[in-house]
């Protein structure tokens, strides 16, 4: 899998991130919460995929249930460098990069070979 700097993200992905992450953040970021208090990681990750279950992550929200078009898992950063979907060389980079998970959510996209990471502010109560 590669990691690109696309912008073709702004497009293409966008607005079906964005619809869907309406009906799920509460759930993405109760998640987050969890996996941080429990002290599991303090980078929680949130694949994505429209077809099929992404590869890294239990299944937090399926398509079906949800009526979204995206599945959503929840992972964190350790299984990720575990699968060397992020290299050990890359860890202090990504978590210098990390955003505050109390305001944002990671979502790790993945749409065939295409694969990126991307930050979605939680909506403000």
């Amino acid at each position: 899998m590669q990691h690109e700097n696309s912008p073709e993200l702004d497009g293409k992905y966008l607005g079906t991130i964005s619809n869907d992450f309406i009906k799920v953040c509460d759930s993405l970021k109760e998640a987050s919460y969890h996996i941080r208090d429990r002290e599991f990681s303090k980078h929680p990750i949130f694949p994505i995929k429209k077809n099929g279950d992404p590869e890294v992550g239990q299944l937090l929200i399926g398509r079906a249930e949800a009526k979204t078009q995206w599945n959503y898992n929840a992972s964190f950063l350790d299984e990720f460098v575990q699968r060397e979907l992020i290299t050990k060389e890359k860890e202090a980079d990504f978590i210098a990069n990390y955003k505050n998970p109390d305001e944002f959510c990671c979502l790790f996209v993945i749409d065939g070979e295409f694969t990126r990471f991307v930050f979605i502010p939680y909506p403000e109560d």
